[in-house]
Formats: C-alpha cells, structure tokens, sequence
C-alpha cells in the first residue's frame, strides 16, 4: 500500500485525532502551496487515503447521526513509524540521493507549516469550547494557553528555516 506523503505527514501528528477529511485538505492544501490544485478532488484524493487506514484498521471512520459528517479518529493500532514508511520510502532516498539541503529544509519547513496550522485548530477548538461551555474555563484556558505557546515556538521555527532559505548566499556553504 502507498501513502501520500503529505496526508501522512499531517495525520501523524500527535495532536492530530477526530478529523474530517477537510481538516486534512486545508493542511494539505497549505502545504503543498501549489495555486493549481483543486480543493474538492483533493478532497476526494485524500478520502481515498485515508480510506486506505480505516482498512488498514489504523483509523476508525465515524458518521454523525445529525448532520451526516464524517470524522476519521486513530485507533489503539495507529502505527506512526508504519504510515511513515509507507509514505516517505520514497521521499527520503530521493533526498539522500540528492543530498541537497535546500530540499531537506523545505521538507522541515513544511512539517512546520502542517503543525502549525493542526496548532492553531487546537487553539479555535479550545475557544469554541470556552463559548459553548464558559463552566469550563478552569478546564480550558492552560490547555488554550499550552497551544499558543507551541504556536509561537513553531512559528519561530517556520521563520528560522524560512530566512534561512531566503539568504543570499548558497545553501551549500551551511
């Protein structure tokens, strides 16, 4: 079984649990920063994928009564160092390969990106939830609290490998 890379890299996430398949497409979508893809057959394509896990037994599929929407949670067999080997074989002989660091350091760049933005959904999950149950705030607030922190640590770290891909110098000098 193949994987795509980029959804695999975006569901191994250890905050990542109870998605819908557009959750992954806009992390996917932000990712790949390619202007020409289509959202709904990314959609579909990425359906398709994680599909492939709910057969797999690494994701269960779950369906709401009320509104008919799908969610994708990981199961008890959720195994990250399978998925990734599935997706990346692939990814990292072709950067051994070519041993351009440019290229690692946008694959580290875009690790960044699809955890931050699972970062900052944590963080509109945690206000949503403030809103419906303000009771809870006590509950709430450190984890809201803990979410941005890791949002400004990633942040720092997308800005790092960013500046350091727009230097001037070649990035075989580093």
């Amino acid at each position: 079984m193949k994987l795509d890379p980029f959804v695999a890299q975006i569901i191994v996430a250890t905050n990542f649990d109870y998605f819908t398949t557009s959750d992954v497409r806009s992390a996917y979508l932000a990712l790949k920063s390619d202007p020409s893809l289509v959202p709904t057959i990314v959609r579909r394509i990425i359906y398709a994928e994680l599909l492939k896990l709910v057969k797999k037994g690494w994701l269960n599929k779950l369906v709401s009564n009320k509104k008919g929407l799908t969610r994708f949670n990981k199961t008890g067999s959720f195994d990250v160092k399978a998925i990734t080997t599935l997706a990346n074989v692939e990814v990292i002989n072709s950067f051994v390969k070519q041993g351009d660091k440019k290229v690692k350091l946008l694959s580290k760049l875009n690790h960044y990106k699809a955890e931050l933005l699972l970062n900052i959904g944590e963080s509109e999950a945690y206000k949503e939830l403030y809103s419906e149950f303000p009771e809870l705030v006590d509950e709430l607030q450190p984890q809201y609290n803990k979410a941005r922190d890791n949002n400004t640590r990633i942040l720092g770290k997308i800005r790092a490998i960013e500046g350091l891909l727009n230097q001037d110098e070649p990035l075989e000098n580093i």
